[in-house]
């Protein structure tokens, strides 16, 4: 990462006027975290000065420091008077949208020692290091990633308990080599595999991404079908633009939701194109003539998110999977903690919840517009 380590440890790099390791921090405080610990070696000084005693992140901020080429074993042993009995491992390269009280919800059920947060990586972001089985659980974990079927990566996020670190042998020993080969081969390993991707301060090429997805620009997601338009009876589709009908305030929504900064993204399930009863291309130019008309009112449709596919396909894109919530989720990066789902049916709750996403039903009785309108003031952008 030099040239910019040169003066600052990398978790000090600044996005947005605030350096890296501040949004973990904020991160931790909304998920109700009450203390800290930092394990520093490089420049210690210079993340102690910033964050002093926490007082003003609203939480309590512990360090300790030890020489730089000390291993994070030797570094959580140096600092094992200040851990708590089950704690939260975080290695301060990377951010991902924890959401602390699922991943304390799957480690229980999981009944292992400790758990990771594992990347999915399905769409080959980086390269594998772990290997999960069909039990939830980490069956091999390889640094070196040679080892054969290989899928997911371990992102620096887990949970464990101060036995781990008080097991430990003396000298600089690794964490990793010491506690997770022996937590794997005894399958006490629990893995809490997300599709969402998590951003890194580890590579310079990288630093885009992360810069983009800390702006937390809000997204409200919206279903089109009965949500957007006036849904076709059940079992038929919209399939030319004259059929196309805005419903009661829809548009005068999208606009409203622009104008107060909301980035806008439909997500539809369209299984008449696999049924042969509508063409991919006039899909196409309806979504065309849509977003032409939210942009001519004053709004803007930032990307539409389509499963073309027949729900006899079974495939990960059409609701209540939330394939097409991930696939914007690495296309705008977006948080998806952080975004809104409007949906008109119970299955698209089912969707919204396995994506991370919060859920608002729209109905009959309440248009899109009142919504718009709540989550603006919610917001207060």
């Amino acid at each position: 990462m030099r040239p910019l380590t040169d003066h600052t440890p990398k978790p000090m790099i600044p996005f947005h006027g605030k350096p890296f390791a501040a949004y973990l921090v904020e991160m931790l405080k909304e998920q109700g975290i009450e203390e800290v610990v930092f394990l520093l070696g490089y420049l210690p000084e210079v993340v102690m000065q910033y964050f002093g005693d926490g007082k003003q992140f609203g939480l309590s901020i512990k360090y300790s420091v030890l020489p730089v080429e000390a291993e994070t074993g030797a570094r959580l042993r140096g600092a094992l008077d200040q851990l708590q009995e089950n704690f939260l491992l975080l290695y301060c390269d990377n951010y991902w949208p924890l959401q602390l009280r699922k991943l304390e919800e799957r480690w229980k059920a999981s009944r292992a020692e400790a758990m990771l947060v594992v990347y999915s990586n399905d769409d080959q972001f980086t390269k594998d290091n772990v290997r999960v089985s069909d039990a939830g659980l980490i069956e091999a974990y390889d640094k070196t990633r040679t080892v054969p079927g290989l899928s997911g990566v371990d992102i620096g996020f887990g949970l464990f308990s101060r036995q781990h670190v008080e097991s430990l042998p003396n000298g600089n020993v690794s964490f990793e080599k010491e506690v997770y080969k022996k937590l794997v081969a005894r399958g006490q390993l629990a893995a809490y595999v997300s599709m969402h991707r998590y951003y890194s301060i580890g590579s310079l090429p990288r630093l885009e991404d992360t810069k983009e997805f800390l702006r937390f620009r809000p997204v409200v997601f919206l279903d089109r079908d009965g949500v957007i338009n006036r849904k076709p009876p059940r079992g038929q589709y919209v399939s030319t633009i004259e059929e196309f009908e805005w419903l009661p305030g829809s548009l005068e929504a999208t606009v409203l939701l622009s104008e107060a900064g909301f980035r806008l993204c439909i997500v539809t399930n369209q299984a008449g194109v696999a049924r042969g009863m509508i063409a991919a291309a006039t899909l196409q130019k309806i979504h065309g003539r849509l977003t032409e008309e939210v942009e001519s009112a004053g709004g803007r449709i930032e990307a539409i998110y389509c499963c073309p596919h027949h729900w006899d396909e079974k495939c990960f894109c059409r609701k209540p999977q939330p394939g097409l919530f991930f696939t914007a989720q690495r296309t705008i990066h977006c948080d998806l903690t952080r975004s809104y789902f409007v949906g008109d049916q119970d299955e698209d709750g089912i969707a919204a919840e396995r994506s991370g996403c919060r859920f608002i039903l729209k109905s009959e009785e309440r248009t899109l517009l009142e919504i718009a309108r709540e989550i603006i003031m919610e917001n207060k952008i």
